[in-house]
């Protein structure tokens, strides 16, 4: 069998054109998915940085990188918890908040303007093949919702 009739490469192509997308959007903001990722996991009141690793599947190697990055770019701003001294929690600087406000829009929203537009039938189609793609993998107890919380894919951006 040619890699190309198996399923899993499938999604592997399916994967890396989803990064490809969030790179190459990313980019005209001196960006890239990883660091946009980070931008919009940040909350208005401060995240621990030791959350947002696990918040978003990303080792804690990484993530000191682009931290330091974002903080260099003034995007961010790291401090320590007034309850806590071994804690530091990130913050949004302004500009850091402009550039979420004007960064590109998660494909997410793209994508559920475009699955509304399928036929009932359609979407719960693909909602039970992916689904079931899962199960088949073992897939169905490993924790996601870091990667979705930008809501349901039912729900139709603003």
């Amino acid at each position: 069998m040619k890699p190309e009739e198996t399923v899993d490469f499938h999604i592997r192509w399916a994967w890396a054109k989803i990064s490809r997308y969030y790179n190459v959007a990313a980019s005209p903001f001196g960006g890239s998915m990883s660091i946009g990722y980070v931008l919009l996991n940040v909350d208005k009141e401060g995240t621990p940085s030791t959350k947002l690793g696990p918040k978003m599947g990303m080792e804690s190697r990484s993530l000191t990188r682009i931290l330091n990055k974002l903080e260099e770019e003034n995007l961010i701003t790291r401090i320590q918890d007034e309850e806590d001294k071994r804690k530091m929690n990130v913050f949004l600087t302004e500009k850091g908040k402009v550039a979420v406000v004007n960064g590109p829009r998660p494909l997410q929203e793209h994508f559920v303007e475009r699955f509304s537009q399928l036929k009932e039938w359609e979407q719960s189609q693909m909602v039970a093949t992916v689904q079931r793609i899962a199960s088949m993998m073992d897939a169905e107890d490993i924790d996601a919702s870091p990667f979705l919380e930008l809501g349901s894919i039912s729900e139709k951006p603003n």
